[in-house]
């Protein structure tokens, strides 16, 4: 199946740069361009691409506005990889927490461009668990941790909810988290659904922030 991307940067270079790697691949799609997050939500809706990447830093719609306008307005929508210059971002943590999917950074290698589209695309790990925890441990003292605490606790996880989303949280796949606990694979997407469900996260990126950030899991 073809993944359909979306590239969303002030920077035409990297547009170019960008929708050259990526459609370089046979199962890879550029169906469009913008210059600003201001034009996003009308060409996700004409276009609907599988995958927005879009720049966290932009003059008139950054990415953190034009990521919590696509899921406001859009029915079923793209998953949003938003591209960086800077990993250790406040603005690149405030996208993932509006419901960004993952991150990239603009200096990536190719291989490691497509590698992110397309895990970004399936949505069963996490893209580069170890940036996000340093993210959560910088930045994820913005929400009062009593309130993080409670909507955990509010979600009533099951102890083997609970085992998934620590897994998940240390960036294990599915594939990987039905091994470590010795039960199919199907099964644990199962328990993932419902750990989203519970806890009222888009998907995997933002359960394990709110893991961090209620001090279920500690990001140091």
């Amino acid at each position: 199946m073809t993944i359909k991307v979306l590239l969303v940067d002030d920077e035409p270079l990297v547009r170019a740069g960008l929708r050259a790697v990526l459609e370089a691949q046979p199962d890879i799609e550029v169906v469009g361009e913008a210059a600003d997050g201001a034009a996003v939500v009308p060409l996700v809706r004409s276009l609907r691409p599988d995958v927005v990447a879009m720049d966290v830093r932009m003059p008139l719609m950054d990415g953190i506005e034009a990521t919590q306008a696509v899921l406001r307005t859009v029915d079923s929508p793209p998953k949003i990889l938003v591209v960086t210059t800077f990993e250790n971002d406040e603005y690149v943590y405030g996208a993932l927490r509006a419901g960004a999917d993952g991150f990239l950074l603009k200096r990536a290698r190719p291989v490691e461009i497509v590698h992110a589209v397309r895990l970004v695309a399936e949505g069963d790990s996490l893209l580069f668990p170890a940036a996000v925890r340093e993210l959560a441990a910088a930045y994820g003292q913005e929400r009062p941790a009593n309130e993080a605490h409670e909507a955990l606790v509010r979600a009533h996880l099951t102890d083997r909810e609970e085992d998934v989303l620590r897994l998940m949280a240390r960036g294990l796949s599915n594939a990987e988290i039905a091994s470590r606990l010795i039960v199919g694979t199907e099964t644990v997407k199962s328990h993932v659904s419902a750990i989203l469900a519970k806890l009222g996260a888009r998907d995997r990126t933002q359960a394990v922030i709110a893991a961090y950030e209620s001090g279920f899991v500690s990001p140091t």
